[in-house]
């Protein structure tokens, strides 16, 4: 049962093109959540879908019509933004709405089997990937892939500060206006996958479950993209068999995965606060030879000290649980435990 789905041609072309994008959103993603510009991905679909209909209506390469519109939307609302003649999520509505306005129109000269075409762009037809798709999708991919790694902690430092990046020498210009670039890149290899009403969502959702698991920007790249591919091709083979769209299917698992690391670490961080309190208004100063029974703790030293844990830990105590978990209770009440 498992490997029916690879007996399909068009179930191979639309796992391979899963995979790609799995791969390449959640990597310019990433930075566009640095840089607080998590719906931008949504803004430069709508002008997508203009370049999309300008493609079909006049009998050219969709895919190539909807590459030139987004890039030149995110070039356009990058340099409105570094001249400051209108703030950025002005800029952004902007070009939110007149892409939306454009592709109206243009769809609504559009006539016959032409229009249920540009519908598979909207909301994402992956079944009917071909492999024409697969190497443009793969040399789109390719390329991101490519840009963010050889890039990445350039990128990462104008998205974190652009102020200090630009001190340091760094050209600040350049990296947005390439950033902006790759986001158009990136809409124009998901559109087919997920629809451009819901592109934003595969760039932005695994980084936002990353961030809940990762410790470094290195580490919540890696699982961004872990939980991309397991998003995109999750999606796709869970849409198979259960007969739903596949687009919303991959965006609602990504969701899920989401969830489900949000709750985890929820409770992780309150299994760590529920070991770590710090005892307050201590009159004694623990250390060799204090009068309190030392006790190895892991790492450290804890001592026993009417009948509570304590650790040094800077300019006050923890108190750790003892290895049953229960904390016996207070013989003198002098300490205070509260939860940091």
């Amino acid at each position: 049962m498992g490997m029916e789905i690879l007996a399909f041609d068009f179930m191979r072309y639309a796992l391979l093109a899963a995979l790609l994008v799995g791969l390449a959103a959640p990597l310019v993603g990433i930075f566009l959540v640095q840089r607080r510009l998590s719906l931008i991905g949504d803004g430069m679909g709508h002008v997508a879908l203009a370049g999309v209909a300008i493609g079909v209506l006049t009998d050219q390469q969709p895919v190539l019509t909807a590459l030139v519109a987004a890039a030149a939307a995110g070039v356009a609302i990058e340099l409105i933004r570094m001249r400051g003649r209108t703030s950025g999520d002005v800029a952004l509505a902007v070009m939110f709405y007149g892409g939306i306005a454009a592709g109206v129109v243009i769809i609504n000269r559009v006539e016959g089997s032409q229009t249920s075409s540009l519908t598979g762009y909207l909301f994402g037809a992956i079944t009917t990937t071909t492999p024409g798709d697969l190497v443009i999708f793969a040399a789109l991919s390719g390329a991101i892939v490519v840009v963010t790694m050889l890039l990445r902690q350039r990128l990462f430092a104008v998205a974190g500060d652009e102020e200090y990046a630009r001190a340091t020498g760094l050209p600040v210009t350049a990296l947005n206006l390439l950033l902006s670039v790759l986001t158009a890149v990136t809409v124009v290899v998901a559109m087919r996958v997920v629809g451009l009403l819901l592109i934003s969502a595969l760039m932005i959702v695994p980084n936002a479950a990353a961030q809940q698991v990762a410790r470094s920007f290195r580490s919540a790249t890696w699982w961004a993209v872990g939980f991309g591919v397991l998003s995109s091709v999750g999606g796709v083979v869970t849409s198979f068999y259960a007969d739903t769209a596949t687009g919303g299917t991959i965006v609602l698992l990504a969701i899920g995965l989401f969830l489900v690391t949000a709750g985890a670490a929820g409770i992780v961080r309150g299994v760590a606060a529920a070991r770590h309190r710090v005892a307050e208004r201590h009159p004694h100063e623990h250390g060799p030879g204090c009068g309190h029974e030392p006790v190895r703790h892991g790492d450290h030293v804890d001592y026993l000290h009417d009948g509570h844990r304590h650790a040094p830990h800077g300019a006050h105590y923890d108190e750790h649980a003892h290895e049953g978990g229960s904390r016996p209770a207070s013989g003198t009440g002098q300490d205070e435990v509260r939860r940091p």
